[in-house]
């Protein structure tokens, strides 16, 4: 590993589907679409969660792992049959993995309208400084 990958938290995709191939034990679940943009001073994660609002919604940061869980908050009422669905009705799982370069005592989370806002503060060592050359 470079100097430069040491230096930069690599966020990356895991798989969310377990081994028992993307079944948990109420039934499959989906990875939902994500993006990643990078500050001076932070990561900004946007994660779209159609249907899931902060009551559904589960985010852990364990050492080297950002994971988060949404359920769907809409419940289908008895003896009512969907003709279509734009979004199926199960769990989301997003499992980002890194190199402990995130300050987790520091990361913030936003829900509205099913998209997810989550703040991703860099430790103080990785923020970049200006150096004065004598």
């Amino acid at each position: 590993m470079s100097l430069f990958q040491s230096l930069i938290p690599s966020l990356t995709r895991t798989p969310a589907l377990p081994a028992n191939g993307g079944a948990n034990e109420s039934g499959p679940i989906v990875k939902p679409a994500y993006e990643i943009k990078e500050a001076d001073d932070a990561y900004e994660l946007t994660v779209y969660l159609p249907g899931v609002n902060k009551d559904g919604l589960e985010i852990t940061a364990e050492e080297g792992q950002l994971r988060i869980t949404g359920r769907n908050a809409w419940k289908q009422p008895e003896g009512w049959t969907a003709l279509h669905r734009e979004s199926a009705d199960v769990p989301y799982e997003l499992v980002l993995t890194h190199d402990n370069a995130l300050d987790a005592d520091k990361i913030a989370a936003e829900i509205r309208d099913g998209v997810l806002r989550v703040s991703l503060p860099k430790q103080e060592a990785l923020k970049p400084r200006k150096i004065a050359v004598s």
